[in-house]
């Protein structure tokens, strides 16, 4: 919200510097977020055209004489708009000034055009910087003072404002002057809505319904006869134009006058336009349609809310109004609008049909109801003034629920304010700070308020907002830093949560990087990773935002693997990425169940081209690996055993597990599913890790101290065959069971040449020490013989020659 200082000073009396003004309101919780000059220029004056004349060597320049109460001066000019008695922004040499032929500012210089000396520049807007007009030049009122420095007339400071959601109030002048007032002690003028009103009643004129009350809970209009569309006067435009708006005509720059003024949006109807001179307000039909005012053809539908006339939709209700009762050259009858509108349907209408505009913006704020008739009445007394014609007797005023409704009123209790500030603010104090901010107090007793909200607050809802007005009133830093009342509550521990935590920066020092996706997704993209297959359906949403988000996700591996295509599209790297979030899994006849899951996707090649050695590709041993060192960390004993997934690969796939359970599962993506999401055939390996299971296997106990043994190790290898089908990890867990043992590694898997079929041999580097003492050949033979011998009885082992 832009807001010129100039109009701010019309309502309240404001001397303070704007730099100390912009530090307080600051503090008091609404943002400056900058302070604009216009202005600041030097050998700047406001002159008076006394002659103008032909130029004597050019039949489209004149000579102008321009008094600037000092001096004379002759100057050429080539405004077609120039003329005796104006009074106009006159630079003398040596002001700077934007020069429209280089795009810069440049100081002025004396020139001589077609044979005449010029000794300035009588100055168009766009060459002050105050505007885009420059067909012509400024010219200033008939009572501009003469010989005033032109910063000093029309200079001004801007406060832009960075309003909060909760403080509507603050996007008008107004609102913002009772701020002010209320922090600088002075006393907020209201502007004059009173006006003559010599025409009709207006109920002999028009006529007002009201269909849908529920989106539209008041309607008041006016009407004007006799007006005259043109041109607003320069003060009008000067200020919508520093107020960041556009002027459009004496009518439209009127509602957008009072919008800013009030915080109420306005709209004008020609009401020469409006069938049988009625006005009502309705859902639309299906499938009716309206040409708004930016000339586009909307479709509607029943759940958004029209301003018609007898037969067509003239208006958005809130949005936009309609090209058909637009204001033209030709009005004559206008049929002013203030109402109140619903702020969801009307915030819904405006996403729907992806109109912003600035009455949508106010209205989806939630605005008061008293607002509508004093904004109106403010806005017919200038369109009286300043376009001319004559203002029909009364308004209408149509307020379905007016028995229903009552001002606003809220209890401030002193211990209550005590005790959120946990300071002692008198009692009168308080009273003085919401006074001061327009508030109406009573007091029923000696430690409260009763205190009934003013028109333009719509956000003070309960006691304790009260409370907040009076802390940033009287300042956050007058109130004393004090101990707690209260002890610090215990720390509650989150198990799980800190598990969460701790595995997301495991996998970060692994190399891959976390991403974030919604928790909703369509039934399209859980069909691609075959989560539809077991037959329960996810959980569908009431009110999805669209068809591709209408289903709460049963699994992570949507998500990821769209990240991944959409990375592939551009980057021809590796891409290592997880996530971690809750997945929703359906359950009959009652809320599905959430379980907290972390999963990871890994594609591409495994390190940068070498010529030295092929890059290799990341498959489903680099995503057991991230999660080796995981489990490691974690001091979880893993396992791994075939699984079967209609997602992954079946001979690439693994199911994890622990003593406690299932933890997860590794391994790489079927060809057919990594097709499905348009990305080239090439390995993606994916992990899913189920953390509820995982917290159960994690050792509750610390970690322990154990000496690294002072005596050499002896190492064996050993080559067994066994069935095909017998795990190495089994006969690794066997061989680490014999007491001297303290470490095995495979190294080597053959199949084929000599060994039987169904068979195949397993070799293990084989490490003995013991803590006691050095070992010796006999005793690494027995423990070696022990280990064989436990292989052949529980696996039928064969040791290979």
């Amino acid at each position: 919200m832009k807001v010129p200082l100039s109009w701010l000073k019309e309502y309240v009396d404001i001397t303070a510097p704007v730099e100390e003004l912009a530090h307080r309101i600051t503090m008091a919780g609404i943002e400056v977020a900058d302070v604009a000059t216009i202005g600041g220029w030097k050998n700047c004056y406001v002159g008076c055209v006394t002659k103008v004349e032909p130029h004597p060597n050019a039949d489209r320049l004149t000579l102008c004489t321009v008094d600037i109460g000092s001096e004379s001066m002759q100057v050429v000019c080539g405004a077609p708009n120039v003329a005796e008695n104006q009074k106009i922004a006159f630079a003398k040499v040596g002001a700077e000034l934007f020069n429209t032929h280089s795009g810069k500012v440049e100081p002025l210089k004396a020139a001589r055009i077609r044979g005449v000396v010029s000794e300035g520049m009588v100055c168009s807007e766009i060459e002050l910087g105050i505007g885009d007009d420059h067909t012509g030049i400024l010219v200033l009122p008939e009572d501009a003072p003469v010989g005033t420095a032109l910063s000093d007339y029309i200079g001004d400071q801007i406060i832009d404002l960075e309003v909060t959601p909760n403080r509507p109030d603050c996007l008008s002048v107004l609102g913002v002057a009772h701020e002010m007032a209320a922090l600088t002690g002075a006393t907020v003028q209201e502007p004059d809505s009173s006006y003559p009103e010599y025409g009709e009643p207006i109920e002999t004129l028009a006529s007002v319904e009201i269909a849908d009350p529920d989106l539209c809970p008041r309607y008041t209009a006016s009407l004007i006869t006799g007006i005259k569309v043109g041109p607003s006067p320069r003060w009008l435009q000067d200020r919508l134009t520093k107020a960041g708006m556009r002027p459009i005509n004496n009518v439209v720059d009127i509602t957008n006058y009072v919008m800013l003024e009030y915080n109420q949006p306005l709209h004008a109807f020609d009401f020469q336009n409006i069938k049988d001179s009625k006005i009502i307000v309705r859902r639309a039909r299906p499938g009716e349609a309206i040409v708004s005012l930016d000339g586009v053809e909307r479709v509607l539908t029943p759940s958004m809310l029209v301003i018609a006339d007898a037969q067509d939709a003239v208006a958005l209700g809130g949005v936009i109004g309609g090209s058909h009762t637009e204001m033209s050259e030709g009005t004559a009858t206008v049929l002013l609008e203030s109402a109140n509108f619903n702020p969801v349907n009307n915030r819904r209408t405006a996403q729907s049909l992806r109109i912003f505009t600035e009455a949508s913006t106010r209205f989806e704020k939630n605005l008061r109801l008293e607002l509508p008739p004093i904004a109106l009445r403010r806005a017919t007394q200038l369109m009286h003034e300043i376009a001319g014609g004559t203002v029909a007797k009364g308004i209408l005023d149509v307020f379905p629920g007016r028995d229903r409704y009552t001002t606003p009123t809220v209890t401030l209790t002193m211990n209550r304010l005590r005790k959120v500030l946990g300071v002692d603010i008198p009692i009168g104090r308080a009273e003085q700070v919401l006074t001061s901010l327009g508030f109406l107090c009573e007091k029923p007793d000696e430690s409260s308020l009763c205190v009934t909200v003013p028109y333009w607050r719509s956000d003070i809802k309960i006691e304790d907002d009260l409370i907040e007005e009076v802390a940033r009133i009287v300042g956050y830093d007058e109130i004393p830093t004090t101990t707690l009342s209260t002890p610090i509550p215990h720390h509650q521990p989150r198990p799980l949560q800190e598990l969460r935590e701790r595995v997301k920066d495991l996998l970060v020092a692994c190399g891959l990087q976390e991403v974030i996706s919604y928790p909703v997704t369509s039934l399209e993209d859980l069909n691609k990773v075959k989560a539809l297959d077991t037959g329960a359906m996810p959980l569908k949403l009431a009110n999805p935002m669209s068809v591709q988000q209408e289903y709460l996700r049963t699994t992570l591996r949507v998500s990821l693997l769209s990240t991944l295509a959409a990375n592939r599209l551009h980057e021809s790297g590796s891409v290592a990425i997880f996530e971690s979030g809750r997945v929703y899994q359906p359950r009959k006849g009652d809320l599905p169940e959430e379980q907290e899951v972390v999963a990871g996707v890994m594609s591409g090649p495994r390190q940068d081209p070498q010529w030295l050695s092929d890059e290799g590709e990341l498959g489903f041993y680099d995503a057991k690996g991230v999660l080796e060192q995981v489990f490691n960390e974690l001091r979880v004993a893993a396992t791994y055993e075939p699984a079967e997934d209609p997602m992954l690969h079946p001979s690439k796939s693994a199911r994890v597990m622990s003593e406690s359970g299932p933890l997860g599962i590794v391994g790489e993506v079927h060809p057919a599913i990594v097709e499905g999401f348009g990305m080239e055939e090439r390995p993606v390996a994916i992990f899913e890790l189920d953390m509820a299971n995982l917290l159960k296997a994690v050792p509750q106990t610390g970690r322990h101290y154990r000496p690294i043994s002072r005596y050499p190790s002896a190492t064996r290898d050993l080559s067994i065959v066994v069935d095909g089908d017998v795990p190495a990890a089994k006969i690794q867990e066997t061989i680490m069971r014999q007491r001297l043992v303290v470490e095995t590694r495979l190294f080597d898997v053959f199949e084929g040449g000599n060994i039987p079929a169904g068979k195949r041999s397993l070799a293990y580097h084989t490490y003995f020490q013991s803590p006691d003492g050095t070992l010796t050949t006999e005793e690494v033979n027995r423990a070696f013989q022990s280990v064989v011998n436990s292989l052949e009885r529980e696996f039928g082992a064969e040791l290979r020659g």
